[in-house]
Protein backbone atom coordinates (compact mmCIF):
# COMPACT_ATOMS: atom_id res chain seq x y z
CA UNK A 1 0.00 0.00 0.00
CA UNK A 2 1.39 3.23 -0.82
CA UNK A 3 1.80 6.11 1.30
CA UNK A 4 -0.72 8.44 -0.67
CA UNK A 5 -3.52 5.49 0.20
CA UNK A 6 -2.18 4.96 3.42
CA UNK A 7 -3.13 8.97 4.51
CA UNK A 8 -6.13 8.92 2.80
CA UNK A 9 -7.25 5.58 4.40
CA UNK A 10 -6.40 7.36 7.91
CA UNK A 11 -8.34 10.50 7.42
CA UNK A 12 -11.44 8.10 6.35
CA UNK A 13 -11.08 6.69 9.50
CA UNK A 14 -10.91 10.03 11.51
CA UNK A 15 -13.63 11.60 10.01
CA UNK A 16 -15.49 8.29 11.08
CA UNK A 17 -14.59 9.03 14.74
CA UNK A 18 -15.55 12.36 14.85
CA UNK A 19 -18.80 11.99 13.01
CA UNK A 20 -19.87 9.41 15.78
CA UNK A 21 -18.81 11.78 18.53
CA UNK A 22 -20.81 14.49 17.10
CA UNK A 23 -24.11 12.15 16.67
CA UNK A 24 -24.03 11.04 20.98
CA UNK A 25 -26.52 13.00 22.90
CA UNK A 26 -25.19 15.93 25.04
CA UNK A 27 -25.71 15.47 28.67
CA UNK A 28 -27.93 17.73 30.51
CA UNK A 29 -26.00 19.94 33.13
CA UNK A 30 -27.64 19.39 36.16
CA UNK A 31 -28.13 22.00 38.63
CA UNK A 32 -28.39 20.85 42.04
CA UNK A 33 -31.52 21.78 44.82
CA UNK A 34 -29.06 23.40 46.49
CA UNK A 35 -27.58 25.62 44.24
CA UNK A 36 -31.46 26.71 43.37
CA UNK A 37 -32.15 27.29 46.57
CA UNK A 38 -29.25 29.30 46.71
CA UNK A 39 -30.09 31.83 43.15
CA UNK A 40 -33.99 32.01 45.31
CA UNK A 41 -32.16 33.59 47.71
CA UNK A 42 -30.30 35.56 45.42
CA UNK A 43 -32.75 36.64 43.36
CA UNK A 44 -35.06 38.00 46.41
CA UNK A 45 -31.98 39.83 47.80
CA UNK A 46 -31.78 41.93 44.62
CA UNK A 47 -35.97 42.01 44.23
CA UNK A 48 -35.39 43.75 48.05
CA UNK A 49 -32.22 45.56 47.25
CA UNK A 50 -33.73 47.45 44.20
CA UNK A 51 -36.96 48.09 45.92
CA UNK A 52 -35.26 50.08 48.33
CA UNK A 53 -32.91 52.00 46.09
CA UNK A 54 -36.30 53.30 43.85
CA UNK A 55 -37.83 54.33 47.79
CA UNK A 56 -34.99 56.58 47.99
CA UNK A 57 -35.73 58.38 44.20
CA UNK A 58 -39.38 58.28 45.10
CA UNK A 59 -39.15 59.96 48.23
CA UNK A 60 -36.73 62.08 46.11
CA UNK A 61 -39.15 62.85 43.68
CA UNK A 62 -41.89 63.26 46.08
CA UNK A 63 -40.64 65.82 48.00
CA UNK A 64 -39.78 68.36 45.19
CA UNK A 65 -43.74 67.51 44.70
CA UNK A 66 -44.71 68.45 47.92
CA UNK A 67 -42.32 71.42 47.83
CA UNK A 68 -44.29 72.71 44.81
CA UNK A 69 -47.76 72.30 46.42
CA UNK A 70 -46.82 74.18 49.21
CA UNK A 71 -45.52 77.25 47.75
CA UNK A 72 -48.54 77.24 45.50
CA UNK A 73 -50.53 77.17 48.38
CA UNK A 74 -49.22 79.91 49.54
CA UNK A 75 -48.56 81.84 46.38
CA UNK A 76 -51.93 81.24 44.90
CA UNK A 77 -55.07 79.51 46.90
CA UNK A 78 -54.49 80.89 50.60
CA UNK A 79 -54.56 84.93 48.91
CA UNK A 80 -57.68 83.60 47.13
CA UNK A 81 -59.70 82.43 49.47
CA UNK A 82 -58.86 85.30 52.63
CA UNK A 83 -59.31 87.94 50.00
CA UNK A 84 -61.72 90.54 49.94
CA UNK A 85 -63.88 89.87 47.09
CA UNK A 86 -63.80 86.09 47.40
CA UNK A 87 -65.19 86.32 50.50
CA UNK A 88 -67.94 88.17 49.83
CA UNK A 89 -68.58 85.74 46.88
CA UNK A 90 -68.64 82.64 49.41
CA UNK A 91 -71.00 84.64 51.44
CA UNK A 92 -73.65 84.31 48.51
CA UNK A 93 -72.42 80.95 47.85
CA UNK A 94 -73.16 80.16 51.36
CA UNK A 95 -76.62 81.88 51.35
CA UNK A 96 -77.65 79.74 48.72
CA UNK A 97 -77.03 76.70 50.26
CA UNK A 98 -78.31 77.51 53.50
CA UNK A 99 -81.45 78.10 51.41
CA UNK A 100 -81.67 74.93 49.43
CA UNK A 101 -80.50 73.27 52.67
CA UNK A 102 -83.72 73.04 54.78
CA UNK A 103 -82.01 74.19 58.21
CA UNK A 104 -79.59 71.41 57.72
CA UNK A 105 -75.98 73.13 58.89
CA UNK A 106 -73.80 70.16 57.30
CA UNK A 107 -75.56 69.92 54.18
CA UNK A 108 -74.50 73.88 53.71
CA UNK A 109 -70.35 72.58 55.68
CA UNK A 110 -70.49 69.49 52.87
CA UNK A 111 -71.77 71.72 49.85
CA UNK A 112 -68.77 74.49 50.46
CA UNK A 113 -65.99 71.94 51.68
CA UNK A 114 -66.69 70.44 47.83
CA UNK A 115 -66.47 74.15 46.20
CA UNK A 116 -63.00 74.36 48.00
CA UNK A 117 -61.84 71.22 47.31
CA UNK A 118 -62.45 71.94 43.55
CA UNK A 119 -60.75 75.34 43.72
CA UNK A 120 -57.46 73.77 45.51
CA UNK A 121 -57.37 71.31 42.85
CA UNK A 122 -57.79 73.81 40.18
CA UNK A 123 -55.64 76.21 41.40
CA UNK A 124 -52.93 74.32 42.89
CA UNK A 125 -53.14 70.02 42.21
CA UNK A 126 -53.38 70.17 38.71
CA UNK A 127 -51.34 73.01 37.94
CA UNK A 128 -48.05 70.78 39.58
CA UNK A 129 -49.18 67.85 38.37
CA UNK A 130 -48.33 68.96 34.73
CA UNK A 131 -44.89 69.45 36.08
CA UNK A 132 -44.41 66.53 38.33
CA UNK A 133 -47.12 64.15 38.65
CA UNK A 134 -47.27 61.09 41.13
CA UNK A 135 -49.08 58.89 39.09
CA UNK A 136 -45.96 59.44 36.64
CA UNK A 137 -43.79 58.85 39.59
CA UNK A 138 -45.41 55.46 40.35
CA UNK A 139 -45.08 54.13 36.67
CA UNK A 140 -41.57 55.43 36.33
CA UNK A 141 -40.75 53.50 39.57
CA UNK A 142 -41.92 50.36 38.34
CA UNK A 143 -39.60 51.06 35.01
CA UNK A 144 -36.46 51.65 37.25
CA UNK A 145 -37.07 49.07 39.49
CA UNK A 146 -37.56 46.20 36.59
CA UNK A 147 -34.47 47.68 34.87
CA UNK A 148 -32.03 47.17 38.04
CA UNK A 149 -33.67 44.02 39.16
CA UNK A 150 -32.75 42.61 34.98
CA UNK A 151 -29.46 44.21 35.57
CA UNK A 152 -29.27 42.10 39.04
CA UNK A 153 -31.03 38.78 37.57
CA UNK A 154 -27.81 39.17 34.71
CA UNK A 155 -25.58 38.89 37.21
CA UNK A 156 -27.05 35.69 39.15
CA UNK A 157 -26.90 33.71 36.34
CA UNK A 158 -23.60 34.47 35.24
CA UNK A 159 -22.14 33.76 38.85
CA UNK A 160 -23.83 30.67 38.85
CA UNK A 161 -22.82 29.80 35.14
CA UNK A 162 -26.24 28.82 34.98
CA UNK A 163 -27.73 27.52 30.72
CA UNK A 164 -29.57 30.54 29.87
CA UNK A 165 -32.57 28.36 28.52
CA UNK A 166 -32.81 26.67 32.19
CA UNK A 167 -32.48 30.10 34.22
CA UNK A 168 -35.30 31.71 32.02
CA UNK A 169 -37.56 28.21 32.25
CA UNK A 170 -36.65 29.31 36.26
CA UNK A 171 -37.76 33.00 35.87
CA UNK A 172 -41.08 31.95 34.10
CA UNK A 173 -41.89 29.67 36.93
CA UNK A 174 -41.85 33.18 39.61
CA UNK A 175 -45.01 34.91 39.06
CA UNK A 176 -44.54 38.81 39.00
CA UNK A 177 -48.02 40.06 38.49
CA UNK A 178 -51.35 38.04 39.03
CA UNK A 179 -54.67 39.96 38.13
CA UNK A 180 -56.65 36.91 37.06
CA UNK A 181 -58.96 35.92 35.20
CA UNK A 182 -58.09 36.45 31.90
CA UNK A 183 -54.17 34.91 32.00
CA UNK A 184 -53.15 38.36 29.85
CA UNK A 185 -53.04 40.01 33.36
CA UNK A 186 -51.02 37.70 34.79
CA UNK A 187 -47.17 37.51 33.93
CA UNK A 188 -43.94 35.68 35.13
CA UNK A 189 -40.64 37.27 36.37
CA UNK A 190 -39.18 36.14 32.70
CA UNK A 191 -41.95 37.90 31.15
CA UNK A 192 -41.62 41.16 32.95
CA UNK A 193 -38.06 41.99 32.66
CA UNK A 194 -37.67 40.64 28.83
CA UNK A 195 -41.13 43.00 27.61
CA UNK A 196 -39.65 45.76 25.56
CA UNK A 197 -40.61 47.88 26.51
CA UNK A 198 -42.94 46.91 29.34
CA UNK A 199 -45.16 49.49 29.66
CA UNK A 200 -46.94 47.41 26.49
CA UNK A 201 -47.33 44.33 28.67
CA UNK A 202 -51.10 43.97 29.12
CA UNK A 203 -50.43 42.19 32.89
CA UNK A 204 -48.17 45.85 33.65
CA UNK A 205 -50.56 47.71 32.46
CA UNK A 206 -53.43 46.24 34.30
CA UNK A 207 -51.52 47.14 37.83
CA UNK A 208 -51.19 50.29 36.72
CA UNK A 209 -54.73 50.77 36.11
CA UNK A 210 -55.15 48.91 39.37
CA UNK A 211 -53.33 51.08 41.56
CA UNK A 212 -54.36 54.40 39.50
CA UNK A 213 -58.40 53.71 40.10
CA UNK A 214 -57.43 53.05 43.98
CA UNK A 215 -56.20 56.26 43.79
CA UNK A 216 -58.57 58.55 41.97
CA UNK A 217 -55.94 60.64 40.39
CA UNK A 218 -52.94 62.50 41.77
CA UNK A 219 -53.45 64.11 45.12
CA UNK A 220 -56.74 62.33 45.55
CA UNK A 221 -58.15 63.23 49.49
CA UNK A 222 -54.87 65.48 49.75
CA UNK A 223 -56.88 68.37 51.20
CA UNK A 224 -60.23 66.96 52.04
CA UNK A 225 -59.51 66.80 55.35
CA UNK A 226 -57.75 70.34 55.88
CA UNK A 227 -60.56 71.95 53.67
CA UNK A 228 -63.21 70.28 55.69
CA UNK A 229 -62.01 72.23 59.26
CA UNK A 230 -61.49 75.55 56.84
CA UNK A 231 -64.99 75.40 55.74
CA UNK A 232 -66.96 74.74 58.61
CA UNK A 233 -65.33 77.89 60.33
CA UNK A 234 -65.66 79.99 57.00
CA UNK A 235 -69.42 78.69 56.71
CA UNK A 236 -70.00 79.69 60.40
CA UNK A 237 -68.02 83.45 59.83
CA UNK A 238 -70.22 84.34 56.31
CA UNK A 239 -73.36 82.89 58.13
CA UNK A 240 -72.48 85.83 60.96
CA UNK A 241 -71.91 88.03 57.85
CA UNK A 242 -75.14 87.48 56.18
CA UNK A 243 -76.76 88.23 59.38
CA UNK A 244 -75.13 91.62 59.40
CA UNK A 245 -75.54 92.61 56.27
CA UNK A 246 -79.13 91.62 56.68
CA UNK A 247 -79.84 94.10 59.61
CA UNK A 248 -77.81 96.91 57.56
CA UNK A 249 -79.96 96.30 54.05
CA UNK A 250 -83.16 96.82 56.66
CA UNK A 251 -81.85 100.20 58.30
CA UNK A 252 -80.96 101.50 54.43
CA UNK A 253 -84.81 100.51 53.37
CA UNK A 254 -85.92 102.44 56.09
CA UNK A 255 -84.14 105.91 55.84
CA UNK A 256 -84.78 106.00 52.28
CA UNK A 257 -82.57 105.51 49.05
CA UNK A 258 -80.01 107.94 49.03
CA UNK A 259 -79.21 107.56 52.67
CA UNK A 260 -79.79 103.79 52.05
CA UNK A 261 -76.46 103.90 48.97
CA UNK A 262 -74.66 105.95 51.83
CA UNK A 263 -75.17 103.29 54.25
CA UNK A 264 -74.47 100.39 52.01
CA UNK A 265 -71.18 101.90 50.91
CA UNK A 266 -69.84 102.27 54.52
CA UNK A 267 -71.08 98.76 55.47
CA UNK A 268 -68.98 98.06 52.57
CA UNK A 269 -66.07 99.48 53.70
CA UNK A 270 -66.23 98.29 56.82
CA UNK A 271 -66.31 95.18 55.83
CA UNK A 272 -62.98 95.43 53.89
CA UNK A 273 -61.65 97.36 56.35
CA UNK A 274 -62.58 93.95 59.04
CA UNK A 275 -61.75 91.29 56.10
CA UNK A 276 -58.14 92.86 56.09
CA UNK A 277 -57.31 93.45 59.73
CA UNK A 278 -58.40 89.41 60.32
CA UNK A 279 -56.84 88.44 57.55
CA UNK A 280 -53.35 87.16 58.63
CA UNK A 281 -55.37 85.33 61.06
CA UNK A 282 -57.34 83.39 58.36
CA UNK A 283 -54.40 82.66 56.31
CA UNK A 284 -52.65 81.25 59.57
CA UNK A 285 -55.24 79.10 60.67
CA UNK A 286 -55.45 77.77 57.12
CA UNK A 287 -52.13 77.19 56.68
CA UNK A 288 -51.94 75.50 59.56
CA UNK A 289 -55.02 73.32 58.99
CA UNK A 290 -53.87 72.83 54.88
CA UNK A 291 -50.03 71.86 56.04
CA UNK A 292 -51.10 69.32 58.35
CA UNK A 293 -53.28 67.53 56.61
CA UNK A 294 -51.56 67.95 53.69
CA UNK A 295 -48.17 65.95 55.35
CA UNK A 296 -50.85 63.26 56.69
CA UNK A 297 -51.83 62.59 52.92
CA UNK A 298 -48.24 62.73 51.82
CA UNK A 299 -46.86 60.35 54.17
CA UNK A 300 -49.96 58.11 52.95
CA UNK A 301 -48.83 58.47 49.23
CA UNK A 302 -45.31 57.41 50.19
CA UNK A 303 -46.71 54.48 52.07
CA UNK A 304 -49.36 53.38 51.31
CA UNK A 305 -49.61 49.77 50.20
CA UNK A 306 -52.75 49.99 47.72
CA UNK A 307 -52.28 53.31 45.90
CA UNK A 308 -49.02 54.72 47.07
CA UNK A 309 -46.31 56.08 44.42
CA UNK A 310 -44.39 52.83 45.82
CA UNK A 311 -47.74 50.24 45.66
CA UNK A 312 -46.48 49.02 41.87
CA UNK A 313 -42.70 48.29 43.21
CA UNK A 314 -43.85 46.94 46.26
CA UNK A 315 -47.05 44.58 44.19
CA UNK A 316 -44.56 43.30 42.01
CA UNK A 317 -41.72 42.36 44.81
CA UNK A 318 -44.27 41.22 46.96
CA UNK A 319 -45.43 38.71 44.33
CA UNK A 320 -41.85 37.36 43.56
CA UNK A 321 -41.08 37.04 47.44
CA UNK A 322 -44.12 34.55 47.89
CA UNK A 323 -43.73 32.83 44.54
CA UNK A 324 -40.12 32.11 45.64
CA UNK A 325 -41.09 30.83 48.72
CA UNK A 326 -43.49 28.18 47.11
CA UNK A 327 -41.32 27.13 44.37
CA UNK A 328 -39.80 23.91 43.80
CA UNK A 329 -36.37 23.86 42.38
CA UNK A 330 -36.52 22.51 38.65
CA UNK A 331 -34.15 19.94 37.44
CA UNK A 332 -34.17 20.15 33.75
CA UNK A 333 -35.47 17.02 31.61
CA UNK A 334 -33.47 17.98 28.41
CA UNK A 335 -31.02 20.41 26.74
CA UNK A 336 -34.49 21.74 24.69
CA UNK A 337 -34.18 25.44 24.17
CA UNK A 338 -36.81 27.20 26.48
CA UNK A 339 -39.41 29.36 24.78
CA UNK A 340 -41.50 31.48 27.46
CA UNK A 341 -44.60 31.33 24.49
CA UNK A 342 -45.26 27.64 24.81
CA UNK A 343 -48.53 26.67 26.13
CA UNK A 344 -48.06 26.35 29.54
CA UNK A 345 -44.76 28.01 30.60
CA UNK A 346 -46.59 31.41 31.71
CA UNK A 347 -48.10 32.32 34.79
CA UNK A 348 -51.84 31.25 34.28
Amino acid sequence: MSLRLLFMVLLVVLGGCSTARRSEPVAPIVISEATWQRIDQDIENASSTSRETVRAYTRKAMERWREQVFQRTETDFIPWFTGYWTQQWLGVKVGWYKMSAKGETDTVVNRLAIYLQEQYHERVLDPVTKVTDPNVIMGDAVILYLQMLSAHLLEIQQQYSIPQDQFDQRLNLIPAITLAPPPARNASLYQIVHAEPVNRLPAYLALVEQVRSSNSGAGAGLSDAGISSVAKRASERLEAQIASRSVASAVAAAVGRVAGAVISVVSLGIGAMSNESDRPEAQAQMRKSLNAAFDKAWLGLMENETNGVMAGVNYISGQIAGGLAASVPVEPKSTEVFNPNTPGSGVE
